[in-house]
């Protein structure tokens, strides 16, 4: 990602909700495996769900994510 796109996707995640959040962690395309339970995704505040979505993306060069 450049600079640019990750500020982008920093600022798209920051406006998204639990559900958006949930679905955009799924739909990430990674080389390593996120095996989040959806409890676990459910009981985490926005902020950590939130933090976790930003660092998989920039991991894994993702780009693109769902829409909330």
């Amino acid at each position: 990602m450049t600079h640019q796109e990750t500020e982008q996707f920093v600022q798209e995640i920051s406006q998204m909700n639990r559900r958006g959040l949930i679905r955009t962690l799924k739909h990430l395309h990674c080389d390593f495996e996120l095996d989040f339970t959806e409890e676990f995704l459910n009981s985490i505040s926005l902020d950590r769900l939130r933090h976790i979505a930003i660092a998989a993306a920039i991991q894994s060069h993702d780009a693109h994510i769902a829409p909330a």
